[in-house]
């Protein structure tokens, strides 16, 4: 591939920046509720302390808004990545800043840092320059290995390449782009595809190629609801993009004309409510 591998990038001894993907799920009481993301990390994470390097790592976590809050404070994360690293972890108390920059700088070879909840900031975001080259300050060396991001031009995710030169992709982002190329080649068939997500607008462009190559798409998450209400579905209160009902029917019909089959969630019927069995032990 043309972009290189973290294994390819001489990170020994350096600041690695990397953009993970850690947002996860929280419980109630504020600890990790499914810490997949984190797991699936530790990879390229693991990889970049045996070389020596001096890690960064930068997430985002949930919507707040652009300002500090701290429900959405990466601190249960930290704590959880400590725990499968088995060593120390270092939360910043800001994304950016005079105490961001001291943690990093004060960073040992094989000992982690990791970046407050980038959204704290609305420059994340808006892939602002100023907020971009501060990142930037923060890396020797940038991996993206947050997959599951990499579409959006953030600061965090774009606006940092222009002012790093040396860069690549983690062992996370590796697999994922290895396993999605073998895709666009000649695959067997029935060759089903299942999209999901929250926006009809973050995803259209993938659906649209993918009509050429599926013979069948499932889709699934919020998404739905736009696709249902433009076959004419009641979705009551439930999450829709009006203003893309347009686009969700204009999709259907080129659907319809590939002959790609697109299958959605079954709604309940109006008229009753779905009903609640009990086992003999719960009457």
């Amino acid at each position: 591939m043309a972009i290189k591998t973290v294994s390819e990038l001489d990170i020994a001894g350096r600041r690695l920046f990397i953009r993970v993907d850690f947002n996860v799920p929280l419980t109630p009481a504020g600890g990790v509720a499914d810490d997949t993301r984190i797991r699936e990390s530790l990879p390229t994470i693991k990889y970049a302390l045996e070389q020596g390097a001096r890690v960064v790592l930068a997430s985002h976590l949930g919507r707040p808004k652009g300002k500090p809050d701290k429900k959405y404070s990466l601190e249960p994360v930290g704590v959880r990545l400590a725990e499968l690293l088995g060593i120390d972890v270092t939360l910043t108390d800001e994304p950016v800043g005079d105490g961001a920059r001291k943690v990093v700088n004060d960073l040992r070879a094989g000992a982690v840092a990791l970046l407050e909840n980038l959204r704290f900031s609305p420059a994340e975001e808006a892939n602002d320059e100023a907020f971009s080259r501060a990142l930037a300050s923060y890396a020797d060396v940038y991996v993206n290995d947050a997959f599951g991001t990499a579409h959006r031009a953030h600061a965090s995710t774009a606006g940092i390449t222009r002012f790093v030169s040396a860069k690549g992709m983690g062992l996370l982002m590796e697999r994922e782009v290895r396993f999605l190329s073998k895709l666009l080649g000649d695959v067997e068939r029935p060759f089903i595809a299942i999209i999901g997500g929250a926006k009809v607008s973050d995803k259209i462009a993938v659906l649209e190629n993918l009509l050429g190559r599926v013979n069948q798409l499932l889709i699934g998450g919020a998404m739905a609801n736009t696709f249902l209400k433009a076959r004419g579905g009641r979705l009551g209160r439930s999450l829709v993009e009006d203003d893309k009902l347009a686009l969700a029917r204009a999709f259907l019909k080129k659907a319809e004309e590939a002959g790609v089959d697109v299958l959605l969630p079954r709604q309940w019927p109006q008229h009753r409510s779905p009903r609640r069995f009990l086992s003999s032990g719960a009457r």
